[in-house]
């Protein structure tokens, strides 16, 4: 075999051997398409996290009255934390705790304080998230290899970018004079889709593969014990902080109105959106939201009895690094402006899907063509080179 055609087989072999990796490649990027609507497809398919107002005009309840309204449905129930979902079509997650020792989420109507329905431990939301995240090989001693796998696809779709970018020379016109030859037969229609959406798409595909890259990143800090965080830790209150009453019980706690109101006061434009209260008599009330910065949450830490905030939680307390890190994941999720932000982010996976199967259509096409042709010129040469052999053979018989 000449030097040529054994460099014709390598890349032909080289060639085949890239065809799981980019069929991973495309699976993942279906899931991660599925797992950005994914609580939009739950809400469409469990009525119990649907927020139905009463009547037209009826008026959303404050933290307090929510739950007023659950304490006089069960009386028994202790309620841990109360969320506010983005989208104000869904219901509350609210954590609770009965006393037969059961914690679950319940979903409470916004509108009423009715609790419609318990959520379910593990729903399609949580599948699609686990799947596109870390293929649902579950997480033993720190991160499991398939966070690492699916997280290392980040750098050759970085570089698939960048050298797309390369090999399609002035690449820009495709913004201003778009072409799809959809009558010039299959192969120049996905090549020029493969093109076509790979332009558009040049910033979505940079966001998430330099995201998907950084959860790389983040994993291998995690299982080193490498810590960029500069969150504070916050002790429990003392015991001769908690003020006793007479009987000695402890006293009556501020409402979460009022500390969601101390709460704004120490952080401008915060819309809070979750209250985590106090587990026990030593512990504080949490309160957060987003604020102008919408990738990114903001708390405050305060004293369930006197309202002084213990500890906050700024985007100005971040460092640049954390500036930058902690906006990875919402960049790569698309949950951070409510439902337009997520119908963005699922077009545009559409896109980068299609544009993975297309690259595979093209390839697939291209190597078949090219081992055929290789399978057909290595038979061509055996068999010229059995022929004077074959003749030698009549010709001795004679």
């Amino acid at each position: 075999m000449s030097k040529k055609s054994r460099s014709k087989l390598w890349f032909l072999v080289h060639s085949w051997l890239a065809l799981p990796i980019w069929f991973f490649v495309l699976i993942v990027c279906v899931t991660g398409t599925l797992a950005v609507v994914s609580q939009e497809i739950v809400w469409l398919a469990n009525p119990q996290m649907r927020a139905s107002p009463p009547s037209d005009d009826a008026p959303l309840l404050s933290y307090d009255q929510i739950l007023a309204a659950m304490k006089k449905a069960e009386p028994q129930t202790l309620v841990q934390a109360i969320s506010r979902p983005d989208e104000s079509h869904f219901a509350l997650d609210v954590d609770v705790s009965y006393p037969d020792g059961r914690s679950v989420t319940v979903y409470v109507n916004p509108y009423s304080g009715v609790i419609q329905g318990v959520a379910p431990e593990f729903n399609f939301k949580a599948f699609t998230r686990a799947l596109h995240g870390w293929w649902l090989v579950p997480f033993t001693n720190g991160y499991s290899w398939g966070w690492y796998l699916v997280s290392f696809l980040g750098l050759p779709l970085l570089v698939s970018l960048i050298t797309g970018l390369v090999v399609y020379k002035k690449f820009w016109k495709g913004f201003l004079r778009p072409t799809l030859r959809i009558r010039h037969g299959a192969r120049i229609f996905w090549g020029d889709f493969h093109r076509l959406s790979g332009i558009w798409s040049i910033w979505f595909i940079a966001v998430i593969s330099i995201t998907g890259t950084w959860f790389l990143i983040e994993a291998m800090l995690f299982d080193n014990q490498v810590s960029i965080s500069s969150a504070q830790i916050i002790p429990a209150m003392a015991r001769k902080a908690v003020p006793l009453s007479p009987d000695g019980t402890p006293p009556a706690q501020i409402d979460i109105d009022r500390a969601i109101e101390i709460a704004m006061q120490k952080i401008p434009g915060l819309e809070a959106s979750f209250v985590s209260l106090p587990g026990n008599a030593y512990s504080h009330l949490d309160v957060g939201g987003r604020g102008w910065y919408p990738l990114m949450f903001q708390t405050a830490t305060i004293n369930p009895y006197n309202g002084e905030i213990a500890a906050s939680r700024l985007i100005s307390d971040r460092s640049t690094l954390e500036f930058v890190t902690e906006s990875m994941r919402p960049l790569h999720t698309g949950d951070f402006g409510g439902l337009w932000i997520k119908l963005i982010w699922f077009f545009f996976g559409l896109v980068l899907s299609m544009m993975v199967l297309s690259g595979l259509l093209i390839w697939t096409k291209r190597t078949a063509l090219a081992t055929a042709n290789a399978l057909k010129r290595s038979h061509k040469k055996q068999r010229s080179a059995t022929a004077p052999v074959n003749r030698e053979t009549s010709e001795a018989s004679l």
